[in-house]
């Protein structure tokens, strides 16, 4: 059995944890479950505990929301002083934690996606161009390490940024096949738009809102549900009420995962105008409930889309693009059937078993099996 280190900036307890956070939980306790050690050390966050069990990981938290990466070569040390692991995996998602520099222990590195110039859009330059050149020397502190990414995408822009591509495998995501199915009842009985994820500015909510002028002039009493929460909900709720949205858009803020999978189940189609992605979790987690999904075709959503089968890409920022083709979902109900077929088989091919299991053996070729 393994001793295992995961290192991430949150745990899926954090408020501001995203689709990372949830692959990684879903992830270390399938990996827990099987008997193996399993140890998380992330950021601190208001009103959290220093150290926890969840679903048998152990959660040891350290640092803040901005200063996580200082304190991790000083907290992995008290750890393993306290128990050797014998592999450490490095979750680069934000501020990489550069390990090689300073980790002995065999390292995995997973990643999502990286930034690249898409941070711009997201942050103060500072701080922009901060994550910007953080990310910039990964091919040369990782040079070495294998890398576990979740995409065709991830994996070649990896490469083109000058990591070796031998030293990169693909672990696709998944979805909880246990929560997340169609419920068996009728949807909303009106035209109903839903988006669920972290409401921060490189996600392109706006895109989605502009687009909802076009859908309203179409699709009579249709209404748009965005679930999630992020500090760029209050200009959003702005620029709806400057567009005259504001009775046709529900900001449901923060959401339980029960309600998600509600929404899910009640939408008709749900829209990510996201500028990029590592995958797109909630694509699968919408197909799984038999919901398709009209998405950028940016890295990511284009490797979670089967583009007019399981779902549809619009060109990113394309607001007509976008408008035209809800407005076709919403109202072709042939297309409609036929994508939500599509999508609930394409779903099902996606389990949190095979990624888990996927891990562990990747997590044995850089360890020799020794575990």
């Amino acid at each position: 059995m393994y001793k295992i280190l995961f290192i991430n900036w949150r745990d899926i307890r954090n408020p501001e944890a995203g689709g990372a956070e949830v692959h990684l939980h879903e992830i270390s306790r399938r990996i827990a479950a099987l008997g193996h050690s399993v140890t998380l050390l992330a950021s601190r966050f208001t009103g959290a505990a220093d150290e926890e069990v969840i679903d048998r990981v152990r959660v040891v938290r350290c640092g803040g929301k901005f200063t996580f990466n200082f304190h991790v070569p000083r907290a992995l040390r008290k750890l393993a002083s306290e128990q050797p692991f014998d592999v450490v995996v490095d979750d680069i998602n934000k501020i990489p934690f550069y390990t090689p520099l300073y980790v002995k222990t065999p390292i995995l590195a997973l990643a999502h996606h990286l930034f690249g110039r898409t941070i711009f859009l997201e942050a103060s330059p500072p701080v922009a161009l901060y994550v910007f050149l953080s990310e910039f020397l990964i091919p040369l502190v990782y040079r070495n390490t294998k890398f576990v990414v979740v995409s065709n995408s991830t994996r070649d822009d990896m490469v083109k940024r000058g990591l070796r591509p031998g030293n990169i495998s693909i672990v696709y995501n998944a979805v909880d096949h246990s929560k997340y199915k169609p419920s068996g009842q009728a949807r909303s009985p009106e035209p109903l738009i839903g988006y669920v994820g972290r409401i921060k500015r490189y996600k392109r909510v706006d895109i989605l809102l502009k687009a909802m002028k076009i859908v309203k002039e179409s699709v009579p009493g249709v209404r748009l549900r965005v679930a999630g929460s992020g500090d760029h909900l209050d200009a959003l709720k702005d620029l709806a009420g400057r567009l005259g949205l504001a009775d046709r858009v529900d900001f449901m803020g923060f959401v339980t995962e029960q309600q998600k999978i509600d929404m899910l189940r009640q939408v008709h189609v749900v829209a990510n105008p996201s500028s990029k992605e590592g995958w797109g979790v909630t694509v699968i987690e919408a197909n799984a409930c038999g919901t398709p999904v009209v998405a950028s075709n940016v890295p990511g959503l284009r490797d979670a889309i089967l583009d007019g089968e399981t779902g549809l890409l619009v060109p990113y920022g394309d607001v007509e693009a976008l408008g035209r083709k809800l407005v076709e979902v919403l109202e072709n109900d042939a297309l409609r059937e036929s994508l939500r077929e599509n999508a609930l088989e394409w779903a099902g091919s996606f389990s949190w078993e095979r990624a888990a299991e996927g891990i562990l053996d990747e997590i044995g070729k850089v360890t020799g099996g020794t575990g």
